[in-house]
């Protein structure tokens, strides 16, 4: 077997100078080709400890790895994002290495990092238990404490192959002979045990400490194919210490908490079943619920000089070809060949059908900018692997919306957006609100030019607008760069939802034009824009965020009038006509059951308010106010009640904040 270890001697003679800039400007050189090891060594002896690796020229590499030209290099320490990569693909590493220990004849496949984890598919005849994962974790820590270096190699092809065959690692011998003929493999070992691995790596097992855990099983099928062997999937997480790790595992037992199924179940507001896979059956008060949001943001977006319109559902596959969709979505549209030899797609999106009205008649520059809104019903195909509840689904709405203006009114206009989207996600309860800026994706429509004009003109009036913004590479929209708006919820997790994108290329392909006041035709910008996103995953996102305990405005039933004996019968009927008299979503109970059993069965259905009413309510007139998560209450008078209750119901204003107050990076 060829094996080159890339640690061994060079010759230092026919190496030439390297001269190495550090992130703070200066510039070390060196005879030769340095490793980020003895790069760090040169700085100091705290660092050379702390490092974990290096990025060279924004490329994070080994430690052990040679910079053999001319580099921009930062040393990678625990401290760093980067580390956290390096610490769970590791952990990823340790874990196949302490299978294989206890369960000799598994086959290790795939193994990456993920956000806040990693995990690893195995092969293996029996399946793995909860209390294996135990043993595998014990495992892991022994090797951990062994602190054996990673070391790479790089392997002849063939010889790959044949050793991980010999071995009976089939998966790996495939892997492998996807590798073109004549390049090396790279191969990481750690002790006795390898992994094929492109790396990087931390220099040892010890760097990866015991801030980790494993979490669960599953199954995943080999390459994510169904018609491939299933394979039994472990996952994991890994921090940079117990504390942070402490802090993931108390959030995840707080997500479970709050988990939008089980609490849509226990609310009574939706179910989803095979028969519409994908699709949210609403229950009364899930639609109850549904609506005022709806409600709510029309409010918004009447006030915002926002015109809605509706849109078909079905359109003929030319339309799509025309605005490109066809080529660039097509594999996540539902289609159906008509017997007139017609081939229909379900819409995924509104665009290409707003822009058909923009072109009914003919439109001036008087007419821009022009706000056209649709709460439109779209249709995506998602693999059913990666439904999730509300989160991700097949049928949803989006509160969608394009702006058709002139490129002097693009500034203007994303700040009017800006400024409406942060007031609406205050009035939901998120004051937190990153911003990311997505620029041109590696498969794109339109020429190079016209996107250099849109990122110009989109970066110029987030600049303009005053947020802070991080740079998200090569995540624009096909036709268009992209703003992204990420909220943190009440546990510190983040969701994205909105997005403002501009577009040259839409209007281009559907021939939107209108008439400027030099009296020749132009093309529109078209601004396409959405505040929540999907109503789906909005209102998943709002019941997690606050475990089901909706704001007063927000729950489908906002008090429920329950009686203590049937003697109240009568007296609850008129507390409850009142309520429902002021607007409120009001409920009467008047079961023949103990008051404790009504007020745990409302509020395991998150109702806020409960008025209670008996012999003392009936002869002074009053109720008996108790609030969700309250242990006590209050004895207010039937008038008082009401009126307390129905300020407390009413929308938000719905104030714009001043720009930036908000947002943070």
């Amino acid at each position: 077997m060829s094996i080159a270890n890339e640690d061994a001697p060079r010759d230092e003679a026919v190496c030439k100078g390297v001269a190495i800039t550090l992130p703070e400007g200066t510039v070390r050189s060196f005879d030769g080709p340095v490793t980020g090891a003895e790069l760090a060594a040169s700085i100091g002896p705290g660092l050379a400890k702390a490092a974990l690796g290096v990025a060279i020229d924004g490329e994070v590499r080994d430690l052990s790895r040679p910079i053999e030209q001319d580099s921009q290099v930062r040393i990678i320490t625990r401290k760093d994002d980067e580390a956290l990569a390096l610490i769970r693909h590791d952990a990823a590493h340790v874990m196949a290495q302490a299978v294989q220990a206890l369960y000799p004849g598994t086959q290790v496949t795939i193994g990456p990092s993920i956000e806040n984890g990693f995990y690893y598919d195995f092969a293996r005849d029996e399946a793995f238990t909860p209390d294996d994962l135990e043993k595998i974790e014990e495992k892991m820590r022994e090797i951990i404490n062994a602190d054996m270096p990673f070391e790479r190699e790089e392997w002849d092809r063939n010889d790959a192959i044949h050793t991980f065959s010999e071995m009976g690692e089939k998966y790996k011998a495939e892997l492998i002979q996807a590798i073109p003929e004549g390049e090396a493999v790279s191969v990481y070992r750690q002790g006795d045990w390898f992994d094929l691995c492109r790396g990087p790596h931390l220099p040892s097992t010890g760097h990866v400490g015991t801030g980790f855990k494993l979490l669960k099983l599953a199954g995943a099928y080999w390459r994510g194919d169904s018609r491939n062997a299933m394979l039994q999937r472990i996952y994991g997480t890994a921090w940079r210490d117990n504390k942070e790790l402490r802090v993931h595992l108390h959030q995840l037992e707080e997500a479970e908490k709050r988990d939008h199924r089980r609490l849509g179940r226990e609310m009574d507001l939706f179910h989803f079943q095979e028969e519409a896979i994908g699709s949210a059956f609403w229950h009364h008060k899930g639609w109850t619920l549904y609506r005022a949001i709806e409600r709510y943001m029309r409010t918004r977006l009447e006030a915002a000089g926002y015109r809605e319109v509706k849109t078909p559902t079905l359109y003929d596959r030319v339309l799509w070809e025309n605005s490109g969709h066809w080529e660039k979505f097509r594999e996540h549209m539902f289609t159906v060949d008509t017997e007139d030899e017609r081939t229909l797609a379900v819409k995924p999106m509104n665009c290409p059908g707003h822009v058909q009205i923009f072109r009914q008649g003919i439109k001036s520059f008087r007419d821009l900018p022009l706000r056209m809104a649709e709460f439109g019903s779209c249709h995506r195909y998602e693999p059913s692997g990666a439904l999730h509840g509300l989160m991700r689904v097949r049928a949803f709405t989006q509160d969608d919306a394009h702006i058709f203006c002139t490129e002097d009114q693009i500034t203007s206009e994303t700040q009017a957006f800006c400024d409406l989207l942060l007031a609406i996600y205050a009035d939901f309860g998120f004051e937190e609100v990153v911003v990311k800026f997505s620029d041109r994706p590696a498969t794109r429509a339109g020429e190079d030019a016209v996107w250099d004009k849109a990122e110009g003109a989109l970066l110029e009036a987030v600049k303009a607008v005053g947020l802070d913004y991080s740079l998200n590479p090569g995540e624009g929209a096909f036709y268009g760069p992209k703003l992204e708006f990420v909220l943190r919820d009440a546990i510190g997790r983040d969701w994205q939802c909105g997005t403002l994108q501009v577009d040259f290329v839409l209007p281009e392909r559907l021939g939107a034009e209108y008439v400027g006041s030099d009296g020749h035709k132009h093309r529109p910008v078209m601004l396409h824009r959405a505040i929540l996103g999907s109503f789906e995953r909005f209102i998943g996102i709002l019941i997690e965020n606050y475990a089901g305990r909706m704001p007063l405005w927000l729950s489908p039933v906002q008090v429920v009038v329950a009686t203590i004996t049937d003697a109240a019968d009568s007296y609850a009927a008129e507390v409850h006509a009142a309520f429902a008299a002021a607007g409120l979503r009001a409920e009467l109970d008047l079961r023949n059951e103990k008051i404790n059993f009504k007020v745990r069965d409302h509020s395991l259905a998150k109702v806020p308010a409960i008025a209670v009413v008996g012999a003392n309510e009936i002869e002074s007139r009053t109720v008996a106010v108790r609030r969700l998560g309250g242990k006590n209450q209050e004895i207010l008078a039937l008038a008082e009640a009401v009126d307390r209750l129905k300020v407390e119901a009413e929308p938000p204003a719905g104030q714009i904040r001043k720009r930036g107050s908000t947002v943070s990076a």
